[in-house]
C-alpha cells in the first residue's frame, strides 16, 4: 500500500500553539446533493495539510502563473506523470467535488489537493506545478467545474505570495514576545485580520470559509488558552474551569473532539503520575481510564502495564545475574559471553534492544529520587 504524504498547515496563531503544544486538527465540510470526482479514490483521500509559511515563501520567489496554458500546449495528460521522488507511492489528497450541474464545490479538500501537489516546490518548478495541477483537475474534472477549480488555483497561488510580507511585518515582534515568555495577542490578533483582509482580495466567502474555517476555529482556541493562561487574576483551578467552559461552548466537529481527546490523554498522564506515587491497584488504574479514554483503550492500557511490569521483573532478574557474573570472574570475554547468554534466555531480539536505554532510564530515574 502506498504512503500518504500528509504535509502540516501552520496556523496563523503558531506561536500560540506551540505554547499550548496541542496537535492542530483539519475538518471536512460538504453540501448536500454533491458528486465527487477523483479517480483515485471515489470516497475522499486521506486528510492532509501543508504549510502555509512554506509555501508561500518557496512560490515567493518565482513569478505568479497565470492559467493561460492551453491544454494541448501542457506535458502532462493526468498531471501525474513523472511524479518528483517526494510524491512517488504516494495516493493523490484531496478531493475535486460538483453538484448536480457540474458547478464547483469548494472545500477544504481542494485545498488538500493544491498543497498536495505544491509540496513538490524545490523539486519542480512552479510552472511545472501548475500545469501538472490544470491536467488533473481538466483530467478528471468536467465543465465548467474544471475551470473554476483552476481559477481557484491560481488565485490561491497568487494569495501564497503575499502572506510573506505579513509574516515579515509581525514576525520581529512575535519573536520579541516569544523571547520575553509572554505572546502579545493584540500582535497576533492583528496579524489575523491582515490575512483575513487578504483572502478577501482573492477568494469569495465561500471559498474562505472552506479553506480556512477549520484553520481560523483552532486558532481562535489558541489564542484564548493564551489568553486564560496569561491571566494572573485567576488561580490554577480557575483557569482550569475557564477552558473547559471555553471548549464546552465550542460547536461539535472534528476539531473540539480532538480537543477533547487530547485534554483527556494529558489529564491521564497527570492522574497516572499521581496515581502511580499512590501505588493505585490495577482496578483502579482501570476505573479511571475508563472514565477518560473508554473501555477498550482502557484494557490495551492495562494489557501494557501487565506487559511492563513483566519486562520489568525480567530486567531485575537480569541485572542480578548479571551483576553476580561480573564478581565472579576477571576474563572479560567470558564474562560478556555469559551476559549474553542471560539476555538471550530472559529476553527476545526486541526487547534486548532495549536493555541499554531502559538500564539508563533506570539510573536516571534513582537520581532524580536522591
Amino acid at each position: 500500500m502506498s504512503n500518504n504524504r500528509r504535509p502540516a498547515y501552520l496556523p496563523i496563531a503558531i506561536i500560540a500553539v506551540v505554547i499550548i503544544a496541542i496537535t492542530a486538527a483539519v475538518i471536512m465540510w460538504f453540501k448536500p446533493d454533491i458528486t465527487r470526482v477523483d479517480p483515485e479514490n471515489p470516497v475522499s483521500n486521506a486528510l492532509a495539510d501543508e504549510s502555509e509559511s512554506t509555501l508561500s515563501t518557496a512560490l515567493n520567489s518565482g513569478q505568479v502563473v497565470q492559467t493561460t496554458s492551453a491544454q494541448n500546449q501542457s506535458p502532462f495528460v493526468t498531471g501525474l506523470e513523472g511524479l518528483p521522488r517526494s510524491l512517488t507511492g504516494t495516493q493523490v489528497d484531496g478531493e475535486i467535488i460538483i453538484d448536480e450541474n457540474k458547478q464547483l464545490v469548494v472545500t477544504e479538500g481542494l485545498r488538500r489537493l493544491f498543497d498536495y501537489f505544491l509540496s513538490s516546490l524545490g523539486e519542480e518548478d512552479e510552472a511545472v506545478i501548475f500545469a501538472r495541477v490544470e491536467s488533473y483537475i481538466r483530467h478528471h474534472t468536467p465543465e465548467p467545474a474544471a475551470s473554476q477549480a483552476v481559477a481557484i488555483f491560481d488565485q490561491y497561488i497568487t494569495y501564497l505570495k503575499a502572506i510573506p510580507e505579513i509574516e515579515q511585518r509581525y514576525g520581529n515582534l512575535q519573536l520579541q514576545a516569544a523571547k520575553s515568555g509572554e505572546l502579545d495577542l493584540n500582535v497576533v490578533a492583528q496579524k489575523k485580520q491582515d490575512v483575513a483582509k487578504l483572502r478577501q482580495q482573492y477568494f469569495t466567502k465561500e471559498t474562505i470559509t472552506a479553506f480556512f474555517s477549520a484553520e481560523d476555529e483552532y486558532d481562535d482556541y489558541s489564542m484564548e488558552m493564551v489568553r486564560i493562561d496569561q491571566n494572573q487574576q485567576l488561580t490554577d483551578v480557575q483557569k482550569e474551569a475557564t477552558r473547559q467552559n471555553y471548549i464546552s461552548r465550542m460547536p461539535d466537529n472534528t476539531i473540539k473532539a480532538s480537543i477533547t481527546q487530547q485534554a483527556n490523554l494529558n489529564e491521564l498522564m497527570n492522574r497516572t503520575t499521581q496515581m502511580q506515587a499512590k501505588g493505585a491497584t490495577a482496578q483502579e488504574f482501570y476505573n479511571m481510564r475508563r472514565d477518560l479514554v473508554g473501555a477498550p483503550a482502557a484494557a490495551r492500557l492495562a494489557q501494557v502495564d501487565a506487559e511492563d511490569a513483566n519486562f520489568a521483573q525480567r530486567f531485575d532478574q537480569y541485572q542480578a545475574q548479571k551483576q553476580r557474573l561480573l564478581n565472579q570472574s576477571t576474563d572479560k570475554v567470558q564474562i560478556q559471553n555469559q551476559i549474553n547468554q542471560v539476555e538471550q534466555q530472559l529476553f527476545n531480539e526486541a526487547e534486548r534492544k532495549r536493555l541499554s536505554g531502559y538500564a539508563a532510564l533506570q539510573q536516571q530515574n534513582i537520581a532524580n529520587l536522591e
